[in-house]
């Protein structure tokens, strides 16, 4: 065939060899395969591949050592007052310490030093970390589950039912969560002294009453966030297609919200309830250091920060130890959490 001169026409390109069959190895070079794999096989190959996440993810799980494995072989008690041991600097003995080394005995070292009252300054650390923590996860389970029941009821049933518990919602965010726990810990004072003294809620009196009262307020005010986060999803899923199959099929409200709805969220909330903890433990931290945290001699890491400041030009490594580990598990659960959610969030994939 004649080519035809003009670069513009469809016709100087045409051959007939262009239009045979492909070949099965052409077929082949044309195929890009990707290996199958479930939502959350795929969310742990990206997770593991962020290094920062894993590095965060590493420093998360030496605190919890830190925090509740080494106090258990470690020779002091938090409460453990030693008779003229007083404000030791780190790794230092008492005189009736060093006297005993000099005999020959084993003394272990006081490695972080002591506080005013002769008490270990390390398994104080450890236990105040653990406290935090605590409150951390404890207030992300309440914030997860009370949060996420109410904004899928709310979007689920929509009209009337929605607009009234977002105005709650909305009515929530403007009562003061330090006003409150001030007010719930005179109320709750005198039952809480009476419970403690009933067989088995002997641990009532060493969380105090102040604990209690944050973790109520926790139920009460901080889940407005995750309840809209959980609504704006909800909102999305209630209109698919297998929704409308399962209710086809007879399914109650609450299975379908159980089973369908919150099941496809469960991402998104393990992304949330991750970031939620570190903003429950620099709350604790803050009450605490405002005298609103645990009950004495119960350490936590806001108390120890605000018994260190009256010797702050003295003994400054009171201060900036509970500091910096404050500092360190607030930016590693941060991280994780931003790991978390470039992993299992659907809209960050490439």
């Amino acid at each position: 065939m004649k080519e035809n001169p003009n670069p513009l026409s469809f016709q100087a390109r045409i051959r007939p060899e262009d239009f045979l069959p492909a070949s099965n190895e052409e077929k082949q070079n044309l195929v890009v395969m990707r290996e199958s794999v479930s939502f959350w096989k795929d969310g742990m190959r990206r997770l593991l591949k962020n290094k920062v996440a894993m590095v965060s993810l590493i420093a998360v799980v030496l605190i919890m050592f830190f925090s509740f494995v080494v106090p258990a072989f470690y020779p002091y008690s938090y409460e453990e007052q030693i008779r003229g041991s007083e404000h030791l600097a780190p790794m230092t003995y008492s005189e009736e310490e060093q006297a005993r080394i000099d005999a020959g005995e084993k003394v272990f070292p006081h490695v972080l030093g002591t506080d005013k009252h002769g008490r270990d300054y390390a398994i104080r650390v450890m236990m105040g970390s653990r406290v935090s923590l605590i409150v951390g996860l404890v207030a992300a389970v309440i914030i997860l589950v009370v949060g996420s029941l109410f904004g899928s009821i709310a979007a689920f049933f929509g009209g009337w039912v929605d607009i009234i518990m977002m105005r709650i919602v909305d009515i929530i965010y403007t009562i003061p969560d330090v006003l409150l726990i001030v007010l719930l810990s005179f109320a709750l004072k005198a039952p809480l002294e009476t419970l403690a003294t009933m067989p088995g809620f002997g641990w009532v009196q060493v969380l105090g009453k102040n604990l209690i009262s944050i973790f109520i307020v926790f139920a009460l005010l901080y889940w407005g966030g995750m309840a809209r986060m959980v609504r704006s999803q909800i909102l999305t899923l209630k209109e698919s297609e297998y929704v409308t199959a399962a209710r086809a099929l007879g399914a109650s409200n609450a299975r379908i919200i159980k089973k369908h709805l919150l099941t496809n969220c469960i991402g998104t909330l393990i992304v949330t309830t991750t970031l939620q903890i570190p903003s429950s433990i620099f709350t604790e931290s803050f009450l605490s250091f405002l005298g609103l945290g645990v009950a004495v001699p119960m350490p936590s890491l806001g108390s120890l920060a605000s018994d260190a400041i009256n010797g702050l030009n003295t003994y400054p490594y009171l201060l900036f130890i509970p500091a910096i580990l404050i500092s360190l598990i607030i930016l590693s659960f941060n991280l994780l959490g931003d790991g978390l959610r470039d992993a299992f969030d659907p809209k960050m994939k490439n």
